[in-house]
C-alpha cells in the first residue's frame, strides 16, 4: 500500500485501484477541481504552478498556444514596469 494514496478512494473512487496510475492521476485530477480558489499571493502561485504542471504535460499545438499565453503574459508585465519605472522616473526628475 502507498503512502501517498489519495482519500479519495475509500469515497468517491470505491472500486479502483489504487495503486492504478491512471486511477491515481484521476484522483489528483479531482482533488485540483475541487480546490478552491483563493484570492491571495499565495492562491495565485499555486495557480501559476498548477499551469505549468499542465503546460508541461500539454504535446503539440496545445504547447505552443500555452508557451504563447505565457509569452504574451511576461510581454505584458514588462510593459507593466518599464511605464510604472518611467512615471517614477519623471516624477521625481
Amino acid at each position: 500500500m502507498s503512502s501517498d494514496r489519495s482519500p479519495r478512494f475509500d469515497d468517491d473512487l470505491l472500486g479502483l485501484d489504487p495503486e492504478d496510475p491512471e486511477a491515481r492521476a484521476f484522483a489528483a485530477h479531482l482533488d485540483r477541481m475541487q480546490r478552491v480558489p483563493s484570492c491571495s499571493v499565495e492562491g495565485y502561485i499555486r495557480g501559476v504552478g498548477d499551469f505549468a504542471e499542465s503546460a508541461n504535460r500539454l504535446r503539440g499545438p496545445q504547447r505552443a498556444a500555452a508557451v504563447g499565453v505565457t509569452v504574451l503574459l511576461l510581454l505584458v508585465a514588462a510593459w507593466v514596469i518599464a511605464n510604472a519605472a518611467g512615471f517614477v522616473v519623471a516624477t521625481w526628475v
